[in-house]
């Protein structure tokens, strides 16, 4: 099988598709496929010497729109002519648009609502995620909810990490049939940690991580650390919250006990991660959240909002604890670990055991590589370990 994996970021850039696309293809070049790889690159990254096992082509990200949609389509088609078919983790509309001139199958995977977090960027709707589903907006958003579904209806499979996102996708027109959930997966920790659970009442070493944007609700973890006793907050990531958050957790008497460590690479994160006791997740939206899976692989108790797609991922009680987005839930459910050292063992040594069964590389692989044959070869039935999305509830 001949895949050309279309993708907006790819390493050195950071973010879920550039750990995603490099493990996906070593590991169907290591199940004997060809793989090669299109992606956007900022101006710095354009001469980097590459260091793969397959071939990568760079198209310059910092280029209008139209100008970089056109070059891209092209390079898609002049590399899909001699594929098999053609797999998008972003870049959906050009993906797209190159499969069909070079008549190849698509499969896209998808991890989210562009339309919707474009339209919360500028400020073009104050909806929530699935508000923004169910109501009709400005001629402008809805503009670009219709280019966001056209390529999925053309794809001959569209992956998504949830259930959830699955029945989303579907109400955007892509036929239940042709939808896919395949879960992430957890990459392997670089040192394997044994969880010391430390004694019961011992002060909590807390770490969130995310984009800093309203739905992400760092400003209720703020609030719930400074009523949890000796709790300490760290937050990773950045956006446009950042600075009112900074200056929220200075004015409630407790800016030496949050620290904002700005974007780190995955070996910082990692590193960082160690040094906690719980991982903690206050949106109000989530496809299927990676980041706790890696936090769960390194050892961390979480604690999260019982929303989109986490519950799937998060078993209350099992794998974690599950709350509602408000400051009241996340202090009772933090006091709870601090109290309960027994509780936080169990939960972290059921989440290991959840990551091997459901959440493995090698689980995600399987099921993809699955997929992206029976789009080509109709022989090969890619449904035997698929939960139907409509059956979830």
């Amino acid at each position: 099988m001949k895949v050309l994996i279309v993708t907006g970021i790819f390493p050195p850039d950071i973010g879920g598709p550039a750990t995603y696309v490099p493990l996906m293809a070593r590991s169907l070049l290591g199940r004997g496929h060809e793989v090669r790889v299109i992606t956007t690159s900022e101006p710095g990254h354009l001469g980097c010497d590459d260091p793969f096992p397959f071939a990568v082509t760079r198209v310059p990200r910092r280029q209008p729109i139209t100008t970089r949609t056109a070059r891209l389509a092209g390079h898609i088609f002049r590399e899909a002519v001699h594929a098999d078919l053609v797999f998008a983790v972003g870049m959906h509309v050009e993906a797209a648009l190159g499969a069909r001139l070079a008549r190849r199958p698509l499969v896209a995977k998808l991890v989210g609502d562009l339309a919707w977090e474009r339209a919360r960027a500028r400020g073009w709707t104050d909806d929530g995620f699935e508000r923004f589903q169910a109501v009709r907006q400005r001629p402008r958003v809805e503009a670009l909810k219709r280019l966001r579904a056209w390529p999925l209806r053309r794809a001959e499979v569209v992956i998504v990490p949830s259930r959830y996102l699955g029945r989303v996708v579907t109400s955007w027109g892509v036929p239940e049939e042709r939808c896919r959930v395949v879960y992430n997966a957890a990459t392997p920790p670089t040192q394997l940690r044994d969880p010391v659970v430390p004694r019961a009442g011992t002060a909590l070493r807390i770490l969130t991580v995310g984009r800093l944007v309203p739905w992400k609700r760092i400003d209720v973890l703020i609030r719930a650390i400074r009523e949890v006793p000796g709790a300490r907050l760290d937050v990773v990531g950045d956006g446009p919250c950042r600075a009112r958050w900074e200056t929220e957790a200075r004015a409630i008497g407790i800016g030496e006990r949050v620290r904002f460590h700005g974007t780190l690479r995955t070996a910082a994160l990692r590193t960082l991660m160690r040094q906690h006791d719980v991982f903690a997740l206050a949106s109000t939206y989530e496809g299927l959240p990676h980041v706790v899976l890696e936090a769960m692989q390194e050892g961390l108790a979480i604690v999260a909002t019982r929303v989109g797609g986490t519950p799937e991922l998060v078993q209350d009680g099992e794998t974690g604890l599950l709350v509602e987005p408000r400051e009241g839930d996340f202090v009772r459910a933090l006091d709870r670990l601090r109290r309960e050292p027994q509780l936080r063992r169990r939960v972290v040594t059921q989440a290991a055991a959840a990551i091997e069964e459901r959440f493995s590389v090698r689980v995600m692989v399987d099921q993809t590589e699955e997929i992206l044959k029976s789009v080509i070869d109709p022989r090969v039935v890619a449904s035997g370990w698929l939960e139907p999305v409509e059956s979830a509830g």
